[in-house]
């Protein structure tokens, strides 16, 4: 009899892995907010160091990371925080619709230099397939932008505004902050203020503006402090 595929979520913290037997299917919906209760998500209510040799985890050990030994409001925090292996399928259709939100986005914010219009669908889909371009399935959209971009560009024209933003962000708020900024945006200088905030000049697509401040407006409180400079285009 062939061994039972086992399909995991996986979180690392503190230098430790907590994985739990999971649907793949379930567990995404359950990651972004479709299902609500996570004993559906569940193969296994137990949680493990290693869940293909068996090795449980510890009551003190969940005790001393999560401040909780409750197997269902971990395996949630798992899931929610951790990676989940997705099924073949759900994966093929993810990359179908993150494909098509790439094309969405590349439509509405480049144009052809040439003509000033926009590029049809149809030909950036088959620019993507000529440039060979491969997304990444463990990054967003955003984060591939620019990479997507330059791969485009031997193909077919291209010109995308960009703008150019300074960002102060306090002290209290820098961790969530910076990582957000250096994912979602070219680094054009930086520095630290007397009274620990953060200054930060970026380079970013018009198009990604509203979303990252409104990403920045969230995790700060609306403590960020935002000056657009100016724009430009690459083309």
């Amino acid at each position: 009899m062939s061994e039972e595929k086992i399909n995991l979520a996986r979180l690392r913290k503190f230098g430790q892995v907590f994985e739990i037997s999971v649907d793949p299917d379930l567990a995404m919906k359950f990651k972004e907010g479709e299902l609500k209760d996570i004993s559906e998500v569940l193969k296994s209510e137990q949680i493990f160091s290693d869940a293909k040799k068996g090795q449980v985890v510890s009551q003190e050990e969940l005790q001393k990371v999560f401040k909780s030994t409750d197997v269902l409001e971990i395996a949630s925090r798992i899931v929610r925080e951790g990676e989940v292996q997705s099924s073949s399928e759900y994966r093929g259709q993810e990359r179908e619709q993150k494909k098509r939100k790439l094309i969405g986005m590349i439509h509405r914010m480049a144009i052809d230099p040439k003509t000033n219009l926009p590029h049809p669908p149809q030909r950036i889909e088959l620019a993507l397939e000529q440039a060979k371009v491969n997304l990444d399935d463990h990054k967003t959209i955003e984060e591939q932008f620019d990479r997507i971009i330059s791969k485009l560009q031997p193909i077919i024209p291209i010109k995308i505004e960009q703008k150019i933003m300074t960002i102060r962000i306090p002290a209290a708020h820098i961790g969530r902050s910076n990582n957000l900024i250096r994912n979602n945006s070219k680094i054009l200088k930086e520095g630290w203020n007397s009274d620990g905030s953060w200054t930060v000049r970026i380079e970013i697509p018009a198009g990604f503006q509203q979303d990252l401040i409104d990403q920045l407006n969230s995790v700060t409180r609306g403590e960020v402090e935002i000056d657009i400079e100016n724009e430009r285009n690459i083309s």
